[in-house]
């Protein structure tokens, strides 16, 4: 009863916040909690900027008509969005994995919106709260839905898909990222393959890789499964230049080639995966390879950058070992005379964080570098002739005092490293 009420305010003001210090009259408010915060706090807050609606858990003694108590108000902001999602008959597409989700995603939602009416989660909102705020924020003339889904423990994917509800799913892969939470590689799997579990029980269909066996098992049962990968798939591709983009041959035909503004060839797949995706819903091969070729990367996500005479590539929005490996092998076939590491230290890796440091540091060592920079994490316990710097911000004051030029350089680290702030040195 309470969500049809709530479902009813939310027709007429379809703007939610969980942020008492964005919200704007006429805006629905939830009042979230979390470890450092209680939204109940600002319930007061929002009424008096003449929120449409505020939903708190805990009675506060506001006597407004505008409040409704509810037992759990992240439950039932996600009913919420199950409610809303329930008013959909459209193709719903979920994409998580340990790599490359973000841009895997942008690079549907373009494809797919060359033809369609394509809503698809903002920036890298793919947690539990920002998930059902993306089913919300769907439009009435949404035809089909690209939802990114983040985790970091067993469980959590399987919540997801019970409001999201997806008709189709990717894994891009399954690496070594959140090892503590998922307790190793094996947990990974089973973390990220509850996606699949759900297409396997609701008649759904799975984007698979073929060239990762791990995935083809994973999607067992499934009643439909469409593949894509170097051979032997239905949609097939392969590497005809990286350096410094990435071009892609769809169908090992040099004449359908793909040119775009990623760097790496380890982005084969994401583009792969969009092209497969784009003509399982039709979409001609021409409006596919324009839409790809037109996709700009931000967010510090494979990007190119240019500063003074350096060339960087700028990836340094999140890592894992399987990520790092991959950034440092792509550096490894550039052709350049002066390459140039800064990496950051990798997180949420529980008891294997230094073995796995420890299997960067022995990769580095295979090749011979103009520079190699490292910076905090694990990369403290770990033996090494390199140069170490605990944050960042050491990293870019020794950078103005030594400066680089000519050089290739990858900037990689996980998102509390922040090694972007090493480009205000190069």
């Amino acid at each position: 009863m309470v969500i049809e009420k709530l479902y009813r305010i939310y027709l007429r003001h379809r703007k939610i916040q969980t942020d008492s210090r964005k919200i704007s009259s006429g805006e629905m408010f939830f009042a979230l909690k979390g470890e450092r915060f209680n939204g109940n706090d600002f319930a007061q807050a929002a009424l008096d900027v003449n929120a449409a609606c505020v939903v708190m858990d805990e009675d506060r003694g506001i006597t407004d008509d505008r409040v409704v108590i509810v037992e759990n108000a992240l439950a039932t902001l996600q009913a919420l969005a199950l409610h809303h999602r329930k008013q959909f008959d459209i193709p719903v597409i979920a994409i998580t994995g340990s790599n490359g989700k973000t841009t895997t995603k942008e690079l549907i939602h373009a494809v797919l919106s060359t033809r369609y009416q394509t809503h698809t989660t903002k920036g890298n909102l793919n947690n539990h709260i920002g998930i059902p705020l993306t089913l919300l924020d769907m439009p009435e003339d949404t035809a089909i839905a690209v939802i990114e889904m983040g985790a970091n423990h067993q469980q959590e994917i399987k919540g997801y898909c019970s409001y999201v509800m997806p008709t189709h799913g990717i894994i891009t892969n399954c690496g070594k990222a959140h090892l503590e939470g998922f307790g190793g590689v094996e947990g990974v799997r089973k973390g990220k393959g509850e996606l699949f579990d759900h297409l396997r029980v609701h008649d759904g269909t799975a984007f698979v890789m073929r060239d990762l066996d791990y995935l083809l098992e994973m999607s067992r049962g499934i009643p439909h499964i469409v593949t894509y990968g170097s051979a032997d798939a239905d949609v097939t591709g392969r590497v005809l230049y990286s350096e410094p983009f990435l071009t892609v041959a769809l169908d090992q035909d040099d004449a359908t080639a793909i040119e775009t503004q990623l760097v790496g060839d380890y982005n084969l797949a994401n583009v792969l995966v969009a092209a497969t995706i784009g003509r399982h819903f039709k979409v001609p091969d021409a409006a596919i390879a324009a839409a790809i070729n037109a996709y700009q990367p931000s967010n510090s996500r494979s990007q190119m950058v240019v500063r003074n005479s350096n060339r960087i590539i700028l990836d340094a929005y999140n890592a894992n070992p399987t990520s790092m490996r991959a950034a440092i092998e792509n550096l490894i076939r550039q052709p350049h005379d002066k390459k140039v590491i800064l990496i950051g230290g990798m997180m949420e890796l529980g008891s294997e964080s230094i073995a796995e440091h420890a299997e960067i540091i022995s990769l580095l060592q295979t090749n011979p570098w103009h520079l190699v920079i490292l910076v905090g994490g694990d990369f403290s316990h770990v033996a090494h002739a390199y140069l170490y710097f605990p944050n960042a911000a050491a990293a870019a004051e020794w950078l103005v005092k030594h400066p680089l030029t000519e050089a290739l350089i990858l900037v990689k680290g996980s998102r509390s490293m922040q090694m972007e702030m090493v480009l205000r040195a190069l």
